[in-house]
């Protein structure tokens, strides 16, 4: 695995004549020490529609400095990014064409910019000589190597501040302070490449098309369904590298997407989303593999940690551990298998053919107040007959399944009025926000259910092992008591999604 480090950065524009000023009075700073210059080469890959600076993801092969190498770069959030880094090479690294395959799928990245740097570092240190902080002014001249504009060269000065590992951010706030009480400036460009690109391309100072706003109810849905394909493709990096909760939301993406396939029907021709909401079906059970699991986990860990010492007896903790190992299947390599295979590969070329070319029914081209409420409002009703059907049984299984039921119709209800939410406005958040709360309340339900069913599993090996099932039972107790106030409290909850001033309000 490559090594990473979270960047934290901030870039001022320079000029040649532009000199630092006494960052030793910096607050926090007791001594400024002097680096030395360094001479940076390196080149940037891309695709030759620079597809991945469209994502704002660096590609680079450096050397000089003391981390020559590869260097992968994702954004985190405004000056923050996660920098990996691999060996120097001749050939781009496997791990980094791994976590780059979801946006380069079969082509090969190429030279698309050079940048030759002269580095004058500085190191902002405290009182104890500790790394605070490193300044450098970088001199840089940039060449274009592929495309339009091959050949065309660009140079600037620019100063870039560097929040040390485990530093405090508020530190770059003094920095700042200090700098521009000496006239410099943050920089307009949010990264050398970025600038390079847009110094050295064919047309300069030209401004960025923007998408029309959407005005039909086929806009509204084509930018709900684009959105939840951007977010599958964004996060296939961050499941392959087990960020947190990221298989989670990836999954929820697939979801969303089949959901909106689904509800939107009358917007987008079936006979080409069906298949597709199958593919997807497929991508979200393989990530599910082992997420249930961990939730269950999760549940039954929490558990046990809130009894008090005295009420556990045996070896409880042990047991659930065996328990969770044997029930795993390996999930990190399984999943990086299906990532890495031809059938979820033809799935991003399906879903990009689909959002460039989307299969629009006449009623796409209708106003989406009167289209999009439509839809929505059939979620509903398919949710209320669900919910009519689960209140009528009394409380066992049957309860339970009609329950689980109704907790699908409340996912896609919900996801429906999402999805309508920036045509709808308020009603359609008011409307999601209250069968999310049905879903919430049905979804901790069911969480119960399989609980119990573990914790009865678990208590059957610990009888036939001839430990004391005392424990697991009062475990199940706890979770038949949760259930039971989850279904005391469902009618109150579903009452106030139901009220028909909700639905009133999407209409208008």
């Amino acid at each position: 695995m490559a090594d990473t480090k979270r960047e934290i950065e901030r870039k001022y524009e320079a000029t040649d004549a532009t000199r630092l000023p006494d960052l030793s009075r910096v607050a926090g700073v007791g001594r400024v020490e002097k680096r030395g210059v360094t001479e940076l080469d390196a080149v940037y890959y891309d695709t030759a529609d620079l597809c991945l600076a469209s994502h704002s993801l660096t590609l680079r092969r450096r050397t000089g400095g003391a981390d020559e190498g590869w260097h992968l770069k994702f954004p985190v959030a405004t000056g923050i990014r996660d920098e990996l880094h691999e060996p120097l090479a001749d050939t781009l690294p496997p791990s980094f064409a791994a976590l780059l395959r979801s946006r380069l799928r079969h082509t090969e990245p190429v030279p698309v910019v050079r940048l030759l740097s002269s580095r004058d570092v500085q190191h902002l240190n405290d009182p104890d000589g500790t790394l605070l902080a490193e300044v450098s002014v970088d001199t840089v001249c940039a060449e274009r190597l592929a495309g339009e504009g091959t050949g065309t060269t660009a140079t600037w000065t620019e100063i870039e501040v560097e929040l040390a590992d485990d530093g405090d951010p508020a530190f770059l706030d003094a920095v700042e302070k200090r700098l521009r009480k000496a006239g410099v400036r943050p920089s307009e460009s949010p990264s050398k490449l970025a600038r390079a690109l847009a110094e050295t391309g064919p047309v300069r100072g030209e401004k960025k098309r923007t998408e029309e706003d959407p005005q039909t109810a086929g806009d509204h849905v084509l930018a709900y369904v684009r959105k939840q394909i951007r977010t599958i493709v964004d996060l296939d990096p961050a499941v392959r590298r087990d960020l947190p909760d990221s298989v989670h939301k990836m999954r929820v993406a697939t979801r969303r997407l089949r959901s909106a396939f689904k509800t939107y029907r009358r917007i987008l021709d079936r006979e080409v989303t069906d298949p597709v909401g199958a593919e997807l079906k497929w991508l979200a059970g393989e990530l599910g593999v082992d997420r249930d699991q961990e939730v269950l986990d999760k549940r039954l860990g929490d558990r046990t940690e809130a009894l008090p010492a005295t009420l556990v007896l045996g070896p409880v903790r042990g047991r659930l551990q065996v328990w969770s190992a044997a029930r795993r299947t390996g999930s990190r390599r399984r999943i990086t298998d299906v990532l890495d295979g031809k059938r979820y590969l033809a799935l991003l070329d399906t879903l990009d053919a689909l959002s460039a070319d989307p299969p629009l029914r006449p009623a796409a081209s209708r106003a989406p107040g009167k289209e999009l409420p439509r839809a929505v409002l059939k979620d509903y009703k398919k949710l209320a007959r669900r919910m009519d059907h689960a209140l009528e049984y009394p409380p066992g299984p049957e309860r339970d399944a009609a329950m689980h039921e109704a907790r699908k119709a409340a996912k896609r209800a919900r996801y429906a009025g999402d999805a309508a939410r920036p045509a709808l406005g308020k009603p359609a958040k008011r409307f999601a926000k209250r069968v999310k709360a049905v879903q919430s309340v049905l979804g901790d339900h069911q969480d119960s259910v399989v609980a119990r069913d573990a914790l009865r599993t678990l208590a059957i090996e610990a009888h036939a092992a001839g430990e004391t099932t005392f424990t697991w039972g009062l475990l199940y107790g706890h979770e038949e008591a949760t259930a039971d106030a989850r279904e005391r409290e469902l009618p109150e909850v579903w009452a106030r999604a139901s009220e028909p001033v909700l639905r009133a309000d999407l209409k208008h």
